[in-house]
This record gives structure tokens, sequence and C-alpha cells, in this order.
């Protein structure tokens, strides 16, 4: 499993606790995709969104969870709740490690789709004491919903532009 520490110069009890709940959408996979990120701290929600025109829904997914990190301005203690199984199961599960081990290739040796972002992401992780939550994606998690929502959103404000 990844580790994911506290920051060497913060101390637990000091930190923020944020909830991040995230989603990523492709039209085509490849194709125009989106992202969303919802921030929660206390009484207050940031709203994230983003997309890119040639991507996948795994990047997204990603991407998802490395810009709710990003937004963080101090080390804080964030629960993510993600619908992906691949961004969920990497960390959880430990494949993320078993990737690092292999240099960045995967079980059948084949290197590791989208490295760059795990690798962002780890970085990120070890700034912040990290958990990933699973969550049903199109269930009834009103947050997860709405993350689909702003996703989906920013793919079909793409195919519009075009």
């Amino acid at each position: 499993m990844l580790a994911l520490s506290v920051p060497s110069n913060s101390k637990i009890s000091d930190m923020k606790k944020v909830t991040i709940y995230t989603d990523g959408a492709c039209s085509g996979n490849p194709g125009k995709g989106g992202y969303a990120a919802i921030l929660k701290y206390k009484d207050v929600e940031k709203e994230i969104v983003g997309g890119e025109n040639d991507t996948t829904n795994n990047r997204m997914e990603l991407t998802a969870v490395i810009k709710g990190l990003e937004a963080l301005k101090e080390p804080c203690i964030a629960e993510v709740y993600s619908d992906s199984q691949y961004v969920v199961g990497a960390i959880n599960e430990g494949w993320i490690t078993n990737w690092q081990s292999n240099g960045w290739k995967n079980a059948a040796g084949k290197p590791v789709k989208n490295a760059e972002l795990w690798q962002t992401l780890i970085r990120l992780c070890a700034e912040h004491d990290v958990s990933f939550i699973k969550v049903k994606g199109h269930s009834d998690n009103e947050y997860n919903n709405r993350c689909d929502q702003l996703a989906v959103k920013q793919y079909k404000g793409k195919e519009e532009k075009v």
C-alpha cells in the first residue's frame, strides 16, 4: 500500500479535515472528457472543474483527484471519495506500490498508463494525510452525483465549441 503519512512539518491534531468528492467523465474513450472535484471544509464548499479534448475516462478520474488535492493551501487531512475502482483500487489495494517497484510496469510487464499522473498523485499524497473511499457511482451519493453532472457538463461544453 502507498505510504500516506502525515507531512513531517505538521501535527495531525493541527491539520484541517477536508472532504473531497471527485469524478471524471468521457465521451468516447478516448474522447472529450471532463473532471470535477468538490471540496468541503466545515460549511464551505468549492467546486473545481475542467476538461480535455482528447483524453480517457481514467485520466479524468485521476485528474479530478489531483486537482482536488492541488487546491489545498496547506497540509490537510483529506478524505477522497471516488467511484473509480481504478483510482481507489490502485491506492487501497496496493497496485501503485507494485507499479513503482516494477519500474512503472504493470503485472503484464507493460508500461503503466498515466504514470505521470500517478507520480503527481504520489507527491500530493506525501503533502497531506490522505485516505481514499470508494463510493458507488450514479447511486445515492449526492456529491458524487453532483461531480458526475459537473464533469459531463465540462465535456459537453467542449463538444459544443468544436
